[in-house]
């Protein structure tokens, strides 16, 4: 597999203007050793993919480095050989630590190094975890360390923290090693190759930057000009901030349900500006039937996938996907709930002390439900609130809290919903079916 579209697109002049390479040495390279290999149109003129393109800078990096053309084929060949990408296992541009990359081996070894690296950061070991990763960048090519290691290693750890094995702090331990890293190696990316310019960031609230620090590091790495924007990006004068920086591409994560929401106004207030939007992130993965209605590109569920879609947006100029419209009901819904929220939480306020729930348990819990169902209204979907809900139950399983105490408290907010809102409002009716399962659950 790999991250560049195969697709015959380009004729003989934009691979001459991509790549700066004679047409005579091109010709060459593809009689003596069948590389690259054009397709050809019915007229027999030259096609060739960004796949191609791509294929044509990595002999010359190679050349640059000092190998011949021919040894350079066979090191292509080799590493394909192995059924590895050879633009993934020695990038166009090399980072820092890649001259010296050779092809990974067995995937059973960089279990063991992402097993090791996690059991330093569970450790507190930063020494160890640093040598570790250091050692990695030394054998394996940094997009299998930033995706294997790093990436994996922390879902990993956080899947520990939800099962109650590892506390917050070594999570946020590993995530401070992990982010160092990307910081560095985004520091030492080289200036862009190619033209077009692409914006990276956060909607409001989301605070989960792994994922768009990596793709901004692999697109750097191919030769784009991302500017990253971080965290937390506040919406106000972000149409000033594209005006003057004039980006081809927008791109916004998300990894929660209320960011999500956030994400997609952003996206909404854009559509008029001529810029392309595209997104992603966990909530997208999880609840597919979202992108029905983000008026943007879904760049996928895996980085390599995203990578793919950025090139070929920017490439070939892909319109944006049509979107379906939230039913109107849902803004009605909303400004009823929100005209009332203070009303039901002060009935759950009262019923949480009648029935013994802790003053922080319930604050926590109308603070994050009132917020999610608030964003599940904005999405037009109030079905994606029950994985919530599954996920909190799960959790508080884990970390051995009763379950009859959320059964209590929706139950309590049910009651009080459907007190001040109709019969038919979209979270009365949720919640009559969230504490139905969770009673039967129980």
């Amino acid at each position: 597999m790999t991250l560049f579209d195969t697709t015959p697109t380009y004729n003989l002049k934009v691979i001459i203007q991509e790549t700066d390479i004679k047409p005579d040495t091109l010709r060459a390279w593809e009689r003596r050793y069948g590389l690259p290999k054009p397709d050809r149109t019915k007229g027999g003129h030259r096609l060739y993919s960004q796949h191609d393109i791509e294929m044509v800078k990595w002999f010359l990096a190679r050349q640059d480095e000092g190998l011949s053309i021919s040894r350079a084929v066979k090191l292509w060949r080799s590493i394909e050989e192995e059924g590895n990408d050879p633009l993934l296992a020695m990038p166009n541009q090399s980072m820092p630590e890649s001259r010296t990359a050779v092809a990974p081996p067995s995937g059973s070894n960089i279990a063991e190094t992402r097993n090791a690296w996690i059991q330093a950061c569970l450790d507190f070991n930063e020494k160890l975890a640093e040598q570790v990763i250091t050692q990695a960048f030394a054998v394996y090519p940094p997009e299998m360390v930033c995706v294997e290691i790093l990436q994996r290693g922390l879902a990993e750890i956080g899947m520990q923290w939800y099962e109650n094995k590892t506390s917050v702090q070594q999570e946020h331990f590993a995530s401070a090693l992990a982010m160092r890293r990307l910081n560095t190696l985004l520091a030492a990316a080289p200036p862009p190759t190619r033209p077009g310019r692409i914006i990276i960031g956060c909607p409001p609230e989301e605070l989960h930057t792994f994922a768009p620090m990596l793709l901004t590091l692999l697109l750097r790495y191919q030769g784009w000009e991302v500017i990253y924007l971080g965290a937390n990006i506040p919406s106000e004068r972000l149409k000033s901030t594209i005006k003057k920086t004039n980006p081809q591409i927008l791109i916004l994560t998300a990894q929660q349900l209320y960011t999500a929401a956030n994400l997609y106004s952003i996206m909404r207030d854009l559509q008029e500006v001529d810029v392309h939007l595209a997104y992603g992130g966990r909530i997208f993965n999880m609840h597919p039937a979202l992108n029905e209605y983000v008026p943007g590109h879904f760049l996928g569920n895996t980085l390599s996938e995203a990578a793919q879609m950025v090139n070929n947006i920017l490439t070939k100029n892909l319109p944006a996907p049509r979107v379906k419209p939230i039913p109107d009901h849902f803004d009605k819904a909303l400004s009823d709930f929100q005209r009332h929220q203070g009303d039901i939480e002060s009935m759950v306020w009262h019923s949480a002390q009648k029935q013994n729930i802790p003053y922080d348990q319930a604050a926590t819990a109308n603070t994050n439900l009132a917020r999610d169902m608030m964003a599940a209204i904005r999405l037009g979907d109030t079905s994606i609130l029950g994985p919530e809900i599954s996920w909190v139950e799960s959790l508080m399983t884990h970390y051995h809290v009763p379950v009859d105490v959320l059964q209590q408290y929706l139950q309590s907010y049910h009651r009080a919903a459907a007190q001040h809102l109709d019969d038919d409002h979209p979270l009365v009716v949720w919640l009559a079916d969230a504490f139905a399962e969770t009673a039967v659950a129980s």
